[in-house]
């Protein structure tokens, strides 16, 4: 959503005030939808894209503490900040707000700049906290794009190495997402430790994937960081999870390392696509490049 307005649902049921935060936002160059009850908010939460929720607690059908409870509950807005508009003043309605994820509470009346400045700041966090992969800390693929795009246009002898561990699928139906994840964020390690001992300062680390890793940096770094990254994973993958041993079955170690580089020498990319291709292609050597 970064190239779009940012979209607010205001939850309000006083018409005038919620004409009045309508028009202010959509000035400010916000995308505003609003809702006057409780269950309309809901339905508009589970199919809009929402960049924050502005809620107030006192609604004719359902309270902003229920509505902000479910909406913790749903996947698709269970991070979307949400600011509580209310007249309450008590210490305890503002605990209540903060322990079910209201990131702020705005009593009435209020100072509609002050508001703006409180919205700006959480979608701002929002979107920098949504730049970080809950699993392994790494950032994700937009902060990829972005260094790749920057090289394409550099002097710099770059190389960017790729990293995929095959058998994740297996794994999970096997042993479920926790374990899983928790041997991601083990090879997140081993990568991050081999870029400490052998690579330059900012060499990135990030997504390519959600489960697919890349690593920028130059190409005297290169071979002395996939050397020592290969070798404690391909050592280490066996001491992760083995499938269960059945009679006749000589694959115990269906877990494996798919790695290659791409660097400035390999060809002319004009375009950050065509540079993703290339490190897609190692990895998935037999898929067809995407058509436009």
């Amino acid at each position: 959503m970064s190239d779009k307005q940012p979209r607010i649902l205001i939850v309000e049921d006083d018409l005038d005030l919620s004409e009045m935060l309508d028009a202010y936002f959509r000035v400010q160059n916000y995308d505003v939808v609003t809702a006057a009850w409780g269950r309309d908010a809901l339905k508009i939460s589970r199919e809009e894209d929402l960049s924050l929720i502005m809620l107030d607690i006192r609604l004719p059908d359902i309270n902003g503490y229920e509505i902000c409870r479910q909406l913790r509950l749903q996947r698709k807005t269970q991070d979307t900040p949400i600011i509580f508009l209310t007249e309450k003043r008590d210490r305890i309605d503002k605990l209540q707000g903060l322990e079910l994820g209201v990131v702020d509470y705005i009593t009435k009346p209020f100072d509609i700049q002050e508001l703006r400045l409180r919205v700006r700041n959480a979608i701002n966090r929002a979107r920098q906290a949504g730049m970080i992969n809950p699993v392994t800390e790494l950032p994700e693929v937009q902060v990829l794009d972005e260094r790749l795009n920057r090289l394409l246009y550099s002097d710099a002898h770059w190389a960017v190495m790729v990293l995929e561990i095959t058998g994740m699928g297996t794994l999970r139906e096997m042993y479920g997402f926790v374990a899983a994840d928790e041997m991601l964020r083990a090879v997140t390690l081993m990568i991050k430790n081999a870029l400490r001992e052998f690579g330059n300062e900012d060499d990135l680390l990030a997504h390519l994937t959600p489960e697919d890793l890349a690593i920028v940096t130059t190409t005297d770094k290169i071979e002395q960081i996939r050397s020592r990254i290969e070798t404690r994973i391909r050592l280490s993958l066996t001491n992760f999870y083995r499938r269960p041993h059945e009679e006749g079955d000589q694959d115990d170690d269906y877990l494996s390392l798919t790695s290659g580089v791409v660097d400035y020498q390999s060809g002319k990319y004009d375009e950050l696509d065509e540079l993703k291709a290339a490190l897609m292609a190692i990895l998935k050597p037999d898929e067809p490049p995407k058509k436009e």
